[in-house]
């Protein structure tokens, strides 16, 4: 049996299911699995990237590319 088969299967099944706890804990499950598999694929940053990107940073400071927060969060409420 084929992936997409089985997820048709899965649908079927899950469609037939009444009961409300057992959703949420097949939401939960489905949430954990999902983030762990995230975490999985997350690779640690280098220390030579971690400091040129502090340089960078260092750059648009100096150089006035810098937002307040003040003013972001303003802007940010014109966003909704």
């Amino acid at each position: 049996m084929n992936i997409q088969a089985r997820k048709l299967g899965l649908i079927e099944e899950f469609l037939r299911i009444d009961d409300e706890t057992l959703l949420i804990k097949l939401e939960s499950f489905i949430k954990q699995e999902k983030k762990i598999s995230h975490e999985r694929s997350l690779k640690p940053m280098s220390l030579e990237n971690f400091h040129e990107i502090i340089n960078l940073a260092k750059q648009d400071s100096d150089a006035g590319r810098v937002i307040s927060h003040q003013d972001l969060k303003k802007k940010a409420q014109k966003w909704k």
